[in-house]
């Protein structure tokens, strides 16, 4: 019988939490500084690709291997989650959007408005905070299995 792989998670968790503190630091520029700089447009799309595909990448493993259920898409992913009651549907809502916002940044990355993507890197990041909070109470602490 398959079990979660916890270490897989926290591996996941971290990089998470990593992109959130550089997004954090970032988001103290103005929307001003950031727009004139590629360099800073270019981190934050990088750190929000990471972070969203690690949420990605939980979600999966956990409904596979918890839920014995294959997701249609990244989006019904986390809305198995929420019907599940592994995330408050609110949650699993936003996160959907998230990562609808980043087949956008993937798929259309010549077209990317980043006003918008500042606005979503100060408005979404509790969001991915929420989501980890969650998996760490969902699957808890115990031994790591790589």
């Amino acid at each position: 019988m398959s079990q979660v792989n916890e270490y897989r998670i926290f591996r996941a968790i971290e990089d998470i939490e990593k992109s959130i503190g550089r997004l954090k630091k970032l988001g103290e520029l103005s929307l001003d500084s950031f727009l004139a700089n590629e360099d800073y447009q270019d981190i934050v799309r990088s750190r929000l690709l990471i972070a969203i595909g690690a949420c990605i990448n939980i979600c999966y493993h956990l409904v596979a291997k918890k839920l014995k259920k294959v997701p249609h898409s990244y989006s019904h992913c986390f809305e198995i989650l929420g019907d599940m009651g592994f995330i408050t549907p609110e949650l699993a809502r936003s996160l959907s959007a998230m990562c609808r916002f980043r087949n956008r940044l993937v798929h259309l990355y010549w077209d990317i408005d980043y006003r918008l993507v500042y606005d979503i890197m100060h408005a979404n990041l509790t969001d991915m905070e929420k989501f980890i909070t969650a998996i760490k109470g969902n699957i808890g602490r115990g031994t790591k299995s790589k």
